[in-house]
C-alpha cells in the first residue's frame, strides 16, 4: 500500500491550539460570574460616591441608593475648589504625605538591612520593640504627641504631623522589608563588597534597585493610612494654610443644614489620588507582600 495516501498525523501545535479553543465549562461561568458579583460590589461605594456628588443637596433624601443627577450639579465641583479651598488643602496633604512616605521608605530599607544583614547584640529585641508598634493606634498616641509638641513648640507646623505619621507607618514597613531582603541573596551584596563598594553602595546601588516592589508596597500603604487622617490634623493644625484635605468636607457642614453635595464632591477628590496609584503598583505590591512567603 502506498504510505502517501495514508493521512498525515496533526502536528503538536495544532493539537495545542485545538485544547486552548476548547468551550469554558460550566465551573468556569460560575466562577467569572462569581468574580463580575464580587467587582461590582467592590466598585458600588466609587459609583455611588460619584453620583451623590452630582446631585442637589435637597435630592439626598428618598429610598432609593442610586439616583439619575437630572441635570448633573457640576457646581458641587466648583464650590469644592472655591469655598472648599481644595486646591490650597490638596497641596498641604500632598506635601506631607509625601514626605513621610519618602522618610519612612528610607527608614524601612535602612534598619530592614540592618536586621536582615547585620549581626549586633539585642537585635532581636529591638526588632520585636519596634513590631509591637503595630498594635498601637494612631490615635492613641493623640494626647502625648499634643503635650509634648506643645511644650516644644511645635504646634500647628506641618512636622507635628509629619512626625507621628512616619513613626506610626514604620513598623508595618519594617516588616514588609525585612521578609523581601531575606528572600534576596547574600552573594549578590558580597560581590559589591569585593568589588569595592562601601556599604551605602550596597544599599542604595545595590539593594535599592532589587527592593523596589517591597518600596512600591510600602509607599502605597503608607499614602492610604496617612491621606484620609482626620483627627490628628484637627488637633495639631488651626491655621487656614496648613490644614489638610479633609478640612474641605467641614467646609461645608453648618450647624442646621449641610450641602451635602459639595461635601460629596471633595470626598471624590479625595479617594482619586488613592484610586490611582493603588491601580498603578497593584502588581508591584503583589510581589512585594507575597515575598516573604515563598523564601528559599
Amino acid at each position: 500500500m502506498n504510505n502517501s495516501l495514508a493521512p498525515a498525523a496533526s502536528p503538536p501545535n495544532l493539537k495545542l491550539h485545538k485544547q486552548k479553543r476548547s468551550k469554558p465549562t460550566t465551573g468556569k461561568i460560575l466562577m467569572m460570574v462569581f468574580l463580575c458579583l464580587i467587582a461590582l460590589i467592590q466598585l458600588f461605594p466609587l459609583i455611588w460616591l460619584i453620583d451623590y456628588s452630582l446631585l442637589k443637596s435637597g435630592d439626598f433624601f428618598g429610598s432609593s441608593f442610586l439616583k439619575w443627577p437630572s441635570p448633573p450639579q457640576w457646581e458641587n465641583y466648583r464650590n469644592a475648589f472655591t469655598y472648599g479651598r481644595v486646591p490650597r488643602y490638596f497641596a498641604n496633604s500632598l506635601i506631607i504625605t509625601v514626605i513621610t512616605v519618602a522618610l519612612s521608605a528610607l527608614v524601612s530599607l535602612m534598619m530592614g538591612y540592618a536586621f536582615t544583614r547585620m549581626k549586633w547584640k539585642l537585635s532581636g529585641i529591638v526588632l520585636s520593640l519596634i513590631m509591637m508598634g503595630m498594635i498601637i493606634p494612631i490615635h492613641a498616641t493623640l494626647l502625648p504627641n499634643f503635650i509634648l509638641f506643645n511644650k516644644l513648640g511645635m504646634l500647628n507646623n506641618m512636622y507635628t504631623l509629619i512626625l507621628p505619621y512616619s513613626a506610626i507607618v514604620i513598623p508595618m514597613s519594617v516588616l514588609i522589608m525585612t521578609g523581601f531582603l531575606e528572600t534576596i541573596p547574600r552573594a549578590i551584596e558580597e560581590s559589591a563588597v569585593i568589588d569595592g563598594c562601601g556599604i551605602y553602595g550596597v544599599i542604595f546601588r545595590i539593594i535599592l534597585p532589587i527592593t523596589k516592589p517591597a518600596l512600591a508596597t510600602i509607599c502605597v500603604l503608607n499614602f492610604i493610612s496617612t491621606w484620609n487622617e482626620f483627627i490628628m490634623a484637627n488637633t495639631f493644625l488651626t491655621s487656614e494654610d496648613l490644614k489638610t484635605i479633609p478640612f474641605s468636607i467641614m467646609k461645608f457642614a453648618g450647624e442646621y443644614s449641610s450641602n451635602y453635595g459639595a461635601q460629596f464632591a471633595v470626598m471624590t477628590i479625595i479617594a482619586i489620588p488613592t484610586i490611582l496609584i493603588y491601580l498603578l503598583f497593584t502588581e508591584q505590591m503583589t510581589r512585594g507582600i507575597t515575598a516573604g512567603a515563598v523564601k528559599g
